[in-house]
């Protein structure tokens, strides 16, 4: 589910679970799993990728329906360590955004130290409240550290999902690319960046990164409780089942015309 390209010493993960690299246990235990060994491996940085228009469809809610309680609580589990683990890595991450990062997909990027997306007709955001989900205090948080409280605010309450160039004028994506140049970029950025003097450009990003690393050394204990009652709350199964019920609709209808 993950392949990895080195292109010199610059490590890329592309994520490869067709067709939507929606997430699922399995995909984000070998994503965290990845970005760790990268620490190991001699590279110098990361680039996290995706399929040609689709860099994630965020959480997999028609196999996460099927999941009883604990299931469900370790699934949460898996996600946050997989956010701890990019926060945390000791090489810089950059997201080369390769098509459609609704949900989950934007998480991902949040964590990572900088985000370039494919032009065109793709859409980025954090559409929970759309979907029936309220966005966890950790990924708010760290929606405000990367474009502000004001925009944090705006997008996290609407659930808005964006085109590249207005989710670029807000700061929550830091360059637009064409889409066969967005993996080209990021490893342009990654390489200008350990092209720096290594102890001064690890010891500055350390400082610049701190207060992200910070909100995983709370206890979330709380937070987990208020997911888990929020996921089993009547209103939040209707909504998603309503949801996976339009999806499948929609597959349905592709294939029909295909």
């Amino acid at each position: 589910m993950i392949d990895t390209l080195q292109h010199g010493p610059i490590l890329e993960l592309r994520l490869n679970r067709p067709p939507v690299n929606a997430l699922s246990p399995e995909l984000m235990l070998a994503l965290r799993q990845a970005v760790d060994a990268a620490a190991h491996d001699g590279s110098r940085a990361i680039v996290l990728s995706g399929m040609p228009r689709r860099f994630s469809a965020g959480l997999d809610l028609p196999l996460l329906l099927t999941f009883d309680r604990a299931r469900i609580v370790e699934l949460w589990h898996n996600l946050y360590d997989l956010l701890t683990t990019i926060a945390g890595s000791p090489l810089p991450v950059a997201a080369a955004i390769t098509g459609h990062a609704p949900a989950g997909g934007t998480v991902l990027t949040l964590f990572c130290d900088w985000r370039v997306m494919a032009s065109g007709d793709w859409k980025v955001g954090l559409n929970e409240v759309q979907v029936g989900l309220t966005l966890p205090g950790v990924i708010f948080r760290a929606l405000k550290l990367v474009v502000g409280h004001r925009q944090a605010d705006r997008l996290a309450t609407t659930g808005l999902l964006m085109a590249p160039e207005e989710a670029l004028g807000i700061g929550l994506i830091d360059e637009v690319a064409p889409a066969e140049c967005v993996v080209p970029r990021a490893i342009q950025w990654c390489q200008a960046l350990v092209a720096l003097p290594a102890r001064a450009m690890t010891g500055t990003r350390a400082q610049s990164r701190a207060e992200l690393v910070e909100i995983f050394r709370q206890d979330l204990k709380n937070e987990f409780d208020e997911i888990l009652e929020m996921w089993w709350s009547p209103e939040t199964q209707s909504t998603l089942r309503g949801v996976v019920e339009q999806l499948g609709k929609k597959k349905l209808n592709s294939a029909k015309t295909s």
